[in-house]
């Protein structure tokens, strides 16, 4: 090898250790969305809702215990509360506005996996799979961030060590949950 050739290559090496120093704890894989929080047209803090007021994930987001997807609740269920409920606030007159107007809120999506896996969330949700596995402390969250990367190897993980856990269920007693095999077959189809 040349001295120039040497020389090269010492300079990219400092180059990208410097990126990598400079960057610290903000460097992530590409696809690694985690701690992503953007500002939503409404200021809803889950930490308030969820957290203080205990109320559960399934009411806002029912759709979970049924279907794959657990969506994003109707503006008509924020003012079942809230036509009584600090009724004069910015926030909840921006949804009432919405409301009004037949307009839906257009919130930014937070969590969203690869159009090449699939999730439902009901088979997680009627398991006793909790929301925070995935989604992190939700109720201590007055903006929503990406809790994990969620990649693949996150979903993995959980079904190698979740397999065989004992869930109570006082109606149907005792049952033990087997998550679904690993085969990709499971997730990519």
């Amino acid at each position: 090898m040349s001295l120039r050739s040497a020389f090269i290559i010492s300079l990219v090496v400092t180059v990208i250790g410097a990126a990598v120093v400079i960057a610290g704890s903000s460097f992530r894989m590409p696809g690694d969305q985690s701690g992503y929080a953007p500002v939503q047209p409404i200021a809803y803090s889950h930490k308030v809702h969820a957290g203080d007021n205990k109320i559960p994930c399934l009411y806002c987001h029912s759709s979970a215990e049924k279907g794959p997807v657990a969506g994003i609740p109707a503006a008509s269920t924020c003012m079942n509360c809230h036509t009584k409920i600090r009724a004069d606030r910015p926030e909840v007159k921006k949804i009432a506005a919405a409301l009004a107007q037949g307009r839906p809120i257009r919130w930014v999506r937070v969590h969203d996996l690869p159009d090449h896996a699939v999730f439902d969330h009901s088979r997680h949700v009627n398991t006793g799979v909790s929301c925070q596995s995935c989604h992190g402390p939700i109720e201590t969250m007055h903006r929503v961030a990406r809790f994990d990367a969620m990649t693949m190897g996150f979903c993995i993980n959980c079904h190698r060590t979740e397999n065989g856990r004992t869930v109570v269920d006082t109606a149907a007693g005792t049952r033990i949950v087997r998550a679904t095999s690993t085969d990709c077959s499971s997730c990519h189809h």
